[in-house]
C-alpha cells in the first residue's frame, strides 16, 4: 500500500510546482505590460487622481524630474534635462509590448502636432535585451523622436518615492517646462487621451 502512496504524493507536489510556476508567471506578464497600477510612496504624494486614469499635480506641488539620460537606441548620449524649457512627454515602452504597439501610431500624431508648441516626446525603452527588436519597432511605426535604451528598468527606479512614478508599461509621464513632474497615466493611449494627458501643461504660463 505504501509503494502505491507515493507516487501519488510525488505527483501532487509535481503538480503544485508546476501551479506555483504559472502563477509566477502569469505575474511577471501582468506587471511587465499592465496598463494600471498604483502611485508608490506615503502618503505625502501631493497628486490629485482625476479622471480617466490620470494623475496630476498642481504647480506648486511638483518634484524635479530624476536624472533620466543614458544612451539612445542608436548609442548617443540623451539627456532629458537638456529639454528644460520645454514640456516632455515620456513614453515609457517595450516592442514587446502589445498595447505599445497600439498606441505607437497616436504617439507619433500627436508628437507632431504638438512639435510646435514647445513639446518634446521622448521614449524609454525597457527590457527589450537588444536594440534590434527597439530600432525596428521604431522603424514600423515611423517614430522620429529619440528614445533612451534602458533594457534592465534602471532609468524608472530612479524616479523618487512619493512622485507619479511610472509603474507599468506602457506608462506616460509628463515634465513640465520647469523640468518637474506634472502629471502620469498607466494605460495605452488614444490620440483623444493623449491630449487629456498634455494640452493642460501645455497650457501653463
Amino acid at each position: 500500500m505504501s509503494a502505491c502512496r507515493a507516487p501519488r504524493r510525488l505527483v501532487t507536489r509535481r503538480r503544485a510546482t508546476v501551479l506555483a510556476a504559472g502563477a509566477a508567471v502569469a505575474a511577471l506578464t501582468l506587471s511587465a505590460c499592465g496598463s494600471g497600477g498604483v502611485s508608490g510612496g506615503g502618503s505625502n504624494t501631493n497628486y490629485i487622481q482625476g479622471k480617466n486614469g490620470i494623475d496630476r499635480v498642481a504647480k506648486g506641488d511638483r518634484q524635479a524630474a530624476p536624472d533620466l539620460s543614458g544612451e539612445d537606441l542608436q548609442g548617443d548620449e540623451l539627456d532629458i534635462a537638456d529639454y528644460k524649457g520645454k514640456v516632455v512627454v515620456l513614453n515609457i515602452w517595450g516592442s514587446w509590448c502589445a498595447p505599445c504597439r497600439a498606441e505607437a501610431p497616436n504617439l507619433v500624431k500627436v508628437a507632431e502636432e504638438t512639435k510646435s508648441k514647445g513639446v518634446q516626446f521622448v521614449g524609454v525603452n525597457t527590457r527589450d535585451p537588444n536594440r534590434a527588436s527597439a530600432i525596428k519597432f521604431e522603424k514600423e511605426f515611423e517614430v522620429d523622436y529619440p528614445s533612451l535604451y534602458d533594457p534592465a528598468g534602471k532609468l524608472l527606479l530612479r524616479f523618487p518615492k512619493g512622485t507619479l512614478l511610472p509603474q507599468g508599461i506602457p506608462s506616460t509621464v509628463v515634465i513640465d517646462r520647469d523640468g518637474k513632474v506634472a502629471a502620469r497615466t498607466m494605460q495605452p493611449l488614444s490620440e483623444k487621451r493623449l491630449h487629456e494627458l498634455i494640452d493642460p501643461v501645455i497650457a501653463e504660463k
